[in-house]
């Protein structure tokens, strides 16, 4: 019973150790940024790249996916990108002679694509900037207002309270 569950557990962790080193083996670098733009040289090869409050330039290959939170993504002429590009509050641009294999989403920002430029997935945009802001608040607002209802929930029951001790005489 013991070599077995010794020889299972070794395997195990022989896949692991398997797995975990093809994948770090990955040809092509992940890339996340936060206030910092990224730039993709025309040499450079890079997998997903994503960006938070910052803008995005490619001008070399991307074999993943394009995500831009709050800035802008610029696509340069004849770069390939294998995956979706995804921008949110803000615009993607896409020069001519490039091509995108996967979707092009825009939520709250526009897409200036430019006649010679090649999307292969389906392109979705929406611009009105305020009402992406409405969304994303939203779930804020109905958590104030639930906090805000058991707070009064809470002070109206301690006066109901105050008020039945008082009148029966004992302070």
């Amino acid at each position: 019973m013991i070599g077995r569950v010794s020889r299972h557990f070794l395997l195990n962790l022989f896949v692991i150790l398997v797995l975990g080193l093809l994948s770090w083996a990955k040809g092509a670098p992940e890339i996340t940024q936060f206030n910092h733009d990224i730039r993709i040289e025309p040499e450079q090869k890079v997998a997903d790249v994503t960006c938070f409050n910052c803008n995005i330039y490619v001008r070399g290959a991307a074999t993943g996916e394009l995500t831009a939170l709050h800035g802008d993504i610029f696509v340069g002429e004849d770069v390939a990108v294998a995956g979706d590009v995804t921008a949110l509050l803000g615009d993607v641009r896409v020069a001519n002679g490039a091509k995108i294999t996967g979707e092009v989403t825009v939520f709250g920002g526009v897409l200036h694509r430019q006649a010679g430029a090649i999307v292969s997935g389906d392109v979705t945009t929406f611009e009105n900037k305020f009402i992406v802001f409405l969304m994303l608040l939203s779930p804020f607002v109905v958590l104030a207002a639930i906090v805000a209802l058991i707070v009064w929930l809470v002070q109206r029951n301690r006066r109901r309270t105050g008020v039945a001790v008082a009148s029966s005489g004992l302070r």
